[in-house]
């Protein structure tokens, strides 16, 4: 399917890796000039030149911390208008809700509800000037079914969400569209980080934790990236303006409820 937005700018935040590169890979295949981000110069220079390879367009590599307004500025300084935007950064680790301080529940919410507010911010009204947006956010399915453990994860992240649903509504008539993709289980870094705490915890084979973790999963496997680039790719095309306000939850069958 052609998307329809080659030729369209795309910032994709935290996208040196992870969930974040297959929805940058996605974007530039789909034509569009592509801003990747993340803090790391080599691992970022690693995957600008990965994306150069498939890229129909323009990769722009921008090494920041989109937490950080320095961060924010040297990304709109490569792309100051763009039209999509897909916002995407790390979630605390898993710690119990006791040890939570003031200031790493204040850091929490900043890095996942205020930090995607303050880049809607600045890109919202040009999108409906030029009467074309797509903004993606990238929460998490423990928005939907919380988890023990990822508490200020979820708490913020679900903030965000209901933050954004009255914005979404505000600019949908101007064909910008704000929608929220909650991933469960991808291999990713992240992921595999996870089950090795898991394997050390249990005292378990890496393999042993990981057919635990994937007998959770209805689909009996976890996601790949490119699936998740996929949709995000979608919902940010031409295809997508009736699409807003949505969370779009890709966790193989795991959350039981029927809406």
């Amino acid at each position: 399917m052609d998307l329809g937005i080659a030729g369209r700018k795309a910032i994709v935040c935290a996208s040196s890796r992870g969930l974040g590169f297959a929805c940058a890979k996605a974007l530039a295949e789909a034509g569009c000039e592509v801003v990747i981000n993340g803090r790391d110069e080599a691992k970022l220079g690693a995957a600008a030149a990965a994306l150069g390879k498939l890229a129909r367009a323009k990769v722009i590599p921008v090494v920041a911390d989109v937490a950080t307004p320095e961060g924010q500025r040297a990304l709109f300084a490569a792309c100051p208008e763009p039209d999509i935007l897909v916002s995407n950064n790390a979630g605390p680790p898993f710690r119990d809700f006791r040890e939570l301080d003031r200031q790493k529940i204040l850091d929490g919410v900043v890095a996942n509800m205020v930090v995607a507010i303050e880049l809607i911010q600045k890109v919202i009204d040009a999108m409906v000037a030029r009467r074309f947006g797509r903004i993606v956010n990238i929460t998490s399915g423990s928005v939907k079914m919380p988890l023990v453990g990822l508490d200020l994860s979820s708490g913020a992240r679900a903030g965000l969400t209901a933050f954004l649903a009255g914005v979404a509504r505000s600019v949908a008539g101007s064909n910008v569209t704000i929608n929220f993709i909650l991933p469960g289980s991808f291999e990713t870094d992240r992921f595999r980080s996870n089950v090795e705490s898991t394997a050390k915890k249990k005292n378990i084979s890496y393999d042993a934790a990981y057919a635990e973790r994937v007998a959770t999963v209805p689909a009996r496997r976890v996601g790949q990236p490119d699936e998740f680039g996929a949709t995000c790719a979608f919902l940010c095309s031409a295809h997508a303006g009736y699409i807003t306000g949505q969370n779009i939850l890709i966790d193989g069958g795991v959350f039981p409820g029927a809406f």
